[in-house]
């Protein structure tokens, strides 16, 4: 087995589908049954599973694994995971933000990398339509305190297209203990610190309707996250027993998908 690809699922069942045809169309032609897709339903409450399941009769390269709890993004890509045979492993957002194209990108530019990122921010990308100036404000600032807490030179944490060899995934991933808003971040810091090689490439990305971030509250979650991940990769771990105390209800509160 080639590739695996994860796609983790939150109550997507408006996006999902035409998410799924384009990407299982797109590697089954050029792939067959050298790669697998696998749909980590995460605490879903709409018709998501039932969505996904219904692609599996046309491709037996799907496979689908549901847990009921609102695990978020982070717990949806671990569990998916855990069922990933590939050489390569990697997981891309739901909503087909990413198209199918571009994820093969990375397969074709990972090289010697043990991780490969597609970026909305390197020159050469593609983003359509322009997103909204509060959300690219919000994004810069982001990137600018993981550039300076975490010295990770990296230019777009967030995307949802990333892809690492087995070797490395089997070393950081099952081992990262943050699911939510800091999951990507703590999955590059840990790269970085195995000395694993990160590459970058710019993509082509859309913005698709129908999120269900309210980004004042989430740009929130998304600083606290990154700062108890910071306590913990630093002499003041110690701290972050009282940090949870104190704050862990406010990262966990709203919805759990990026």
């Amino acid at each position: 087995m080639k590739l695996s690809i994860v796609v983790p699922a939150y109550n997507e069942e408006g996006r999902l589908g035409r998410m799924l045809e384009a990407y299982l169309s797109f590697f089954a032609e050029r792939y067959g049954n050298d790669f697998e897709l696998i749909v980590s339903v995460n605490g879903s409450t709409d018709r998501t599973e039932e969505v996904a399941r219904g692609f599996a009769g046309r491709y037996p390269q799907l496979k689908v694994c549901v847990d009921p709890r609102p695990i978020g993004k982070g717990g949806a890509i671990m569990a998916g995971g855990r069922l990933a045979t590939g050489e390569l492993i990697g997981f891309v957002d739901a909503d087909g933000a990413t198209p199918p194209a571009a994820f093969d990108d990375l397969v074709r530019h990972i090289g010697t990398a043990g991780l490969i990122i597609a970026s909305r921010r390197l020159p050469g990308a593609v983003v359509s339509p322009r997103q909204p100036w509060k959300r690219r404000a919000t994004s810069r600032i982001f990137n600018f305190l993981v550039r300076r807490l975490f010295k990770l030179r990296i230019t777009d944490t967030q995307c949802g297209a990333k892809l690492m060899t087995a070797r490395a995934w089997h070393s950081i991933v099952p081992h990262i203990g943050l699911t939510k808003w800091a999951f990507d971040v703590d999955m590059l810091f840990q790269t970085r610190r195995a000395r694993h090689e990160i590459r970058e490439i710019p993509t082509t990305w859309s913005d698709v309707g129908g999120s269900k971030i309210k980004l004042g509250r989430v740009s929130l979650q998304m600083f606290l996250a990154i700062c108890r991940l910071r306590l913990l990769y630093s002499p003041l771990s110690w701290v972050v027993a009282l940090y949870d105390r104190l704050l862990g209800r406010v990262i966990v509160l709203g919805p759990v998908t990026q």
